[in-house]
């Protein structure tokens, strides 16, 4: 079988490859481009799988990244439905699940990672899903109708937008989270402490700083045993504890990993003319003091997408973006500009009860990063300050009556 050839082959058909393709239309790149996606349908948005795609509110064709008819237009090949199972850095080629050879001028690796399963008796079972694909919303969907009791493990923000989601069904909903506190990884106490009053005020049943023992079933899941032996009947269990990075054929490829593939500050991996963006990158930020890092964020996929796309065209500008984030539950929209870990103070900035607020994050007095709960003035105006590494008395932040964008200059 002889190989298809591309100048720029790109990897994964998610936010960053979309992306990518773009930037490099959009950067004035002539020669041939193609996305290669594991999935049968073109590029769509992933957020709203746990949110308006859940939830009914928004059908499919309204997640799409562009229309259909974009790529055709753009000369962008989609080849979908498509998995690499190995990469070729010297013959510059890749080989499909498939068995197709494709080979490459540069390469682009944009898969994003699959969803990290739970390995106790039981994983396996019906009725356990994952929401990060269009696939698995729909195996959900499908099922939904047949299930009244529904637990959901991991007090992230996967598994905070789908409680919220499916309270709208009318579902009895039960959440767990192995740490005391939801969203633990991400936010201050002050925000956690917020949501989980909202969440229990839709009736999610919240259960904090519980592990799981196993899940129980036959050939479906019927309920979830707890590590202190209580059982929850479930009749449908969905699983939203994180991702795990999807580089293994560039790493046996020889490609530097860690906590996903490691990339320089233009995107490049360690091996000649294959770059990587989006979830799966590794690289050193300066908004999370120079530390080694994967973001899972559409900001980071599109800016990274960007990087790559000017690097390949011969306009190198290296990735320096501020991360940016959301999530929206229930009439709540949250907004994050910044990275709050390592944060060793947390300024609350309005009223939780007016569901109008925000937290202001500092290290060492500086300020890393803002969470605004319904406060869109606080989240736009809050980056400059972020990105300044702004020095501002705790008790100056506090005050709601001040604009954010005042202090900088003060």
């Amino acid at each position: 079988m002889s190989a298809t050839h591309y100048d720029v082959l790109i990897v994964g058909g998610g936010h960053a490859g979309a992306q990518a393709a773009v930037a490099l239309r959009q950067e004035k790149f002539e020669g041939s481009i193609a996305i290669l996606g594991a999935e049968p349908h073109p590029p769509y948005e992933r957020p709203p799988l746990s949110k308006e795609y859940l939830s009914g509110s928004k059908p499919f064709e309204r997640i799409l990244i562009r229309p259909e008819t974009f790529w055709a237009e753009r000369g962008i090949s989609l080849v979908l439905g498509e998995t690499v199972e190995s990469v070729d850095p010297v013959a510059r080629s890749v080989r499909t699940r498939s068995g197709r050879s494709i080979d490459y001028g540069e390469l682009i690796w944009a898969t994003g990672g699959e969803p990290r399963r739970l390995t106790c008796a039981g994983h396996d079972l019906a009725g356990i899903h994952a929401v990060r694909t269009r696939a698995d919303v729909d195996r959900m969907l499908g099922e939904l109708a047949e299930a009244e009791r529904i637990v959901v493990i991991g007090g992230g923000y996967i598994g905070l937008e789908a409680s919220a989601a499916l309270t709208k069904f009318g579902k009895s909903v039960t959440l767990i989270e192995a740490q005391d506190r939801v969203l633990a990884r991400v936010a201050g106490e002050p925000l956690s402490r917020f949501y989980e009053a909202e969440h229990r005020a839709h009736g999610v049943t919240l259960m904090l700083g519980v592990g799981i023992s196993c899940i129980e079933g036959e050939d479906r899941v019927t309920g979830v045993r707890l590590n202190d032996s209580a059982l929850l009947p479930a009749d449908m269990v969905i699983v939203g504890i994180g991702i795990i990075p999807a580089v293994e054929p560039l790493v046996l490829a020889g490609a530097e990993a860690g906590n996903g593939v490691v990339v320089d500050g233009y995107c490049r991996t360690s091996l000649p003319h294959i770059r990587a963006i989006g979830d799966c990158a590794a690289h050193a930020n300066r908004y999370a003091d120079g530390a080694m890092i994967r973001l899972e964020s559409v900001q980071n996929a599109n800016d990274q997408a960007v990087t790559a796309a000017r690097d390949i065209v011969g306009r190198p500008v290296p990735y320096d973006a501020v991360p940016w984030f959301w999530s929206n539950q229930y009439d709540l929209k949250l907004q994050t500009v910044g990275l709050s870990t390592g944060h060793d103070a947390a300024v609350l900035r309005g009223y939780p009860a007016a569901r109008n607020f925000s937290v202001v994050y500092l290290r060492q007095g500086k300020v890393i990063a803002i969470d605004a709960v319904n406060a869109v003035k606080d989240y736009v105006q809050g980056r400059a300050l972020v990105q300044a590494g702004a020095t501002i008395a705790p008790e100056i932040l506090a005050d709601a009556g001040r604009p954010l964008k005042d202090l900088l200059s003060a």
